[in-house]
């Protein structure tokens, strides 16, 4: 794969960080073009994106240190290198999803607003995130065959493998499309931010088993298996919850 974007004297720019750079770029002016359609300051979306971005990468990298700890108290400077990869969404999701809260509730803000304005493009931000990961060769999936059609053989020499960091760049995108026809029939507030973790869940979930980088920790699960049922089974309820009370809204002021 192409590890390296562009090297420049002692400068190197590496192209996980260039494809992060995009989506992220890409997913802040969208955010910012739609968030007076959400009674959201404009300036203050711009904040929020900034927010996630920081918070979701400290996130991210945490969780993945935490769950390899014994190679990181070896090798501490590697914790910083965030060009060989090692993020664990889940911890990003966590940690940004917290300083979101902190700040929507130090500027009085509406959190089903703002998590419903951000989710689609959540989505499309990580999708160009892993098509960093295949440019990278981290994320890799399972063990092919060389003549299979869908192998992929990395620099590095490694057996053949599944593309998984792809198919996934095209499901979130996919879920990003969802998402954003969702967005504009909106019915209640934390639909579309509950459909984003429904469906996030889901797709990690059965992208894991395509994985050949996570260890299997419980019943043939990995970790993030596991999370992905929580999260799942979380925002079910929640979702049906906020769709019942909207329901009976509908039904009180027919009435």
């Amino acid at each position: 794969m192409y590890p390296i974007f562009l090297k420049f004297g002692v400068v190197t720019v590496y192209s996980y960080g260039v494809m992060v750079a995009i989506g992220f770029a890409l997913a802040a002016a969208l955010i910012y073009r739609r968030a007076e359609r959400f009674g959201i300051d404009k300036d203050k979306a711009v904040d929020l994106a900034i927010i996630i971005l920081i918070s979701g990468i400290l996130g991210a990298r945490g969780l993945y240190v935490l769950l390899n700890l014994p190679f990181y108290l070896a090798n501490p400077v590697e914790i910083v290198m965030l060009s060989k990869g090692g993020l664990v969404w889940y911890g990003g999701f966590i940690l940004s999803l917290a300083a979101v809260i902190i700040y929507i509730r130090m500027n009085s803000l509406d959190i089903w607003a703002v998590v419903d304005l951000i989710a689609p493009y959540a989505a499309l931000a990580q999708s160009f995130g892993r098509i960093g990961c295949f440019l990278n060769g981290c994320c890799y999936g399972i063990k092919m065959n060389a003549c299979a059609p869908l192998a992929v053989t990395f620099p590095s020499g490694a057996d053949p493998r599944l593309p998984v960091q792809l198919i996934s760049a095209g499901l979130l995108f996919l879920i990003f499309l969802i998402l954003l026809v969702r967005q504009a029939h909106r019915r209640f507030g934390g639909e579309i931010f509950f459909s984003y973790c429904m469906l996030y869940s889901l797709k990690r979930f059965a992208m894991e088993f395509l994985r050949g980088d996570n260890p299997r920790v419980f019943l043939g699960l990995t970790m993030s298996q596991l999370i992905s049922v929580l999260v799942f089974i979380a925002a079910l309820i929640l979702f049906l919850h906020k769709a019942r009370l909207w329901k009976k809204s509908l039904t009180i002021s027919k009435s």
